[in-house]
């Protein structure tokens, strides 16, 4: 796809944005009902050292031939000390702090402390005549903070002193690697999972081979959040291996959402385990309120969708996998998409059969595949885990019957989705959006290579991931990335076995509307710097036409934010992050009290940078803005 540019304007320094205008909040008389033009002023290319270590942001919104001032506030850090309590401090299951074997405070902010990478998605809250925040952390021992926003007259937002308050996961075996998220419809915090442990490989480390912790890296530093203090003070190895004897990989891999049940910022955190277990990137959910998409971050991954029971509850409902027909190969493919249901389930459920003791093979028997095949036909192929599977009783009845399908389709999602046939060959699947102005989803896909090509890896032969599976998806690769539209349905919608799915937002396709471009030119980028590198997450601003578009790449020097008008194709960059961090949480709310914002992070800065501070490497979060979008269309 073509990218038309515009001139582009000179960047500004989170130090040295001016004071941002005042919108106002009056309502139009008359009802929007065209999409009007929108367009950001641009940020250059950081080219000074200043500019590469410093957040840059769009300084301006025009809409229909009006201009408004605009600029970035930052909110808060890793880090911050608020109400006694420090932002991204990880805590046990008992809620005692957790501290590295230096004695220094086991804070959830980038890499090379082996930890994660920091602060993720942060979502603002409108509950009980207050604005509240809730930050997730990408950490293996995945916290959860909550705050309470002010406002003043202006828009300009803030944390509120005193209003910090550490979100206990307790009650649903704790956190971990919490990604993206949404501001559901109904005003809570829909969070996210990543990088489920694989049951099969723990179990064989700790029972098979005897060991004493996994070697998975997530898996054994998550098992901290288990452990005692007294424990950790023989040592973080000791209560590592202590630890682990009270876990279950099943503890890990859901959906969940955060609740502010009250003014005080008191909140309320639970799993939909009815969604299903896998890596979860992102659940977005449509404007029915019950219409789920649901992505799955890694390699050789499934995209999936779940239809609730009832509106504004995910605790029960039908999960479906998608079927890639693949129609062209050209500009990043296009396919239409098929659904193979995966069945109904509810919380209660798989929650009932969740412990320490639940393993791998409580859940299905296995053998190894004989010529890519099973050699026993009461066993299912799962192509990329080169298995044979079938469903045990996992709920103990005495018999297999629906409910331990039921079960096993939520416990091992991606499993049970290969052995009805679903794809699972998407590669890095991640944000999620919805555009209601043209009836289109965006789901971006960080690369488009491995299982997503045809025996290959990066165009050379590798059949590694195609290895007797459905090799649905046959696209040239492109380590870049790109952003997909999949058209909603107009008609009526049935999965694969011609039975009618319960929805009006059920998508029938995937196009690629806009990918990467491989270019060394500039030094230290090897995607062009004139387009989008590894497309993170994105948000479509209501009304407008205009897709945002973060990145997590290291293919830019700086990680950059996009505005893409659907429509026109014009590509703008709004925002740019200091070196080393990923572009996390980009999300439109469109009225605040009568405001707009885009909220933002640049999660772990400056981690390898040469001479940068311990407050230059804090994962920070901020808005854009404040806007006045009464203009826009309703």
């Amino acid at each position: 796809m073509a990218i038309i540019r515009k001139p582009l304007v000179t960047a500004i320094s989170i130090a040295t944005i001016a004071m941002l205008a005042a919108c106002g909040s009056s309502n139009n008389d008359k009802k929007i009902t065209e999409v009007p033009d929108v367009s950001f002023s641009e940020v250059a290319l950081p080219t000074s050292d200043v500019e590469k270590r410093t957040i840059q942001s769009t300084t301006s919104i025009t809409i229909n031939g009006e201009q408004q001032t605009v600029g970035f506030t930052q909110l808060i850090a890793t880090g911050e000390a608020n109400n006694g309590e420090v932002f991204g401090l990880s805590k046990d299951i008992s809620g005692n702090v957790i501290q590295f074997e230096d004695t220094s405070n086991y804070i959830c902010n980038g890499t090379n402390d082996g930890v994660g990478s920091g602060l993720d998605f942060v979502s603002i809250l409108q509950k009980h005549d207050k604005l509240f925040m809730v930050a997730q952390f990408e950490c293996q021992v995945g916290s959860m903070y909550s705050a309470e926003l002010e406002q003043t007259a202006e828009g300009i937002l803030s944390v509120k002193t005193d209003s910090l308050q550490f979100v206990d996961q307790s009650n649903e075996f704790g956190g971990w690697v919490h990604c993206a998220g949404q501001t559901t419809p109904w005003q809570s915090h829909l969070g996210s999972e990543e990088y489920e442990p694989d049951a099969a490989s723990v179990e064989q480390s700790l029972i098979v081979d005897g060991n004493a912790v996994t070697g998975s890296k997530y898996y054994d530093e998550a098992a901290l959040y288990h452990s005692t203090t007294a424990e950790r003070a023989e040592g973080h190895d000791e209560a590592k291996v202590a630890a682990i004897l009270r876990m279950s990989p099943y503890f890990v891999g859901w959906t969940p959402e955060v609740t502010v049940t009250d003014n005080t910022g008191a909140t309320e955190y639970v799993k939909h385990y009815s969604m299903g277990r896998f890596s979860h990137e992102l659940a977005y959910v449509m404007p029915d309120n019950k219409t789920v998409y649901l992505s799955d971050d890694g390699t050789n991954v499934g995209f999936f969708m779940f239809i609730a029971d009832n509106e504004k509850d995910l605790s029960a409902g039908t999960l479906y996998a998608a079927k890639w027909n693949q129609t062209s190969s050209e500009n990043g493919g296009r396919a239409d998409l098929g659904w193979v249901s995966l069945g109904h389930t509810n919380n209660s459920t798989v929650r009932a059969v969740i412990n320490k003791d639940l393993a791998f093979s409580d859940v299905f028997s296995s053998m190894d595949p004989v010529a890519e095949e099973c050699t026993d036909s009461t066993y299912s192929y799962t192509p990329y885990y080169d298995e044979c599977l079938k469903v045990n009783d996992v709920d103990g009845s005495g018999v297999v019957d629906s409910t331990d399908n039921e079960i096993a389709s939520r416990l091992e999602t991606r499993r049970y989705a290969a052995m009805l046939g679903a794809t699972l060959e998407f590669r890095k699947e991640e944000g999620i959006t919805f555009d209601a102005d043209n009836n289109k989803v965006y789901v971006a896909m960080s690369e488009i290579s491995r299982g997503m090509e045809s025996f290959a890896k990066y165009g050379v032969a590798n059949d590694s991931y195609d290895l007797g599976g459905n090799n649905d998806i046959q696209l040239p690769s492109n380590y870049c990335g790109g952003v997909y539209a999949l058209d909603v349905a107009t008609g009526s919608s049935k999965d694969t076995s011609d039975v009618a799915i319960n929805s009006a937002y059920v998508v029938e396709n995937m196009n690629a509307i806009i990918t990467g471009t491989e270019d060394e030119s500039v030094a230290g980028n090897s995607c062009d710097v004139n387009g989008i590198s590894n497309p993170d997450n994105v948000s479509y601003l209501a009304g407008s036409n205009i897709l945002t578009i973060g990145e997590d790449t290291s293919k830019h020097e700086n990680n950059m934010i996009w505005t893409l008008n659907v429509k026109s194709g014009e590509l703008t960059r709004i925002m740019t992050t200091p070196l080393d961090a990923e572009t996390t949480s980009p999300f439109w709310y469109k009225d605040v009290n009568g405001f707009g914002y885009m909220t933002a992070v640049a999660q772990h800065p400056m981690e390898d940078a040469v001479g940068a501070t311990a407050d230059d490497k804090q994962s920070k979060v901020g808005v854009i803005g404040p806007f006045n979008f009464t203009k826009l269309k309703d």
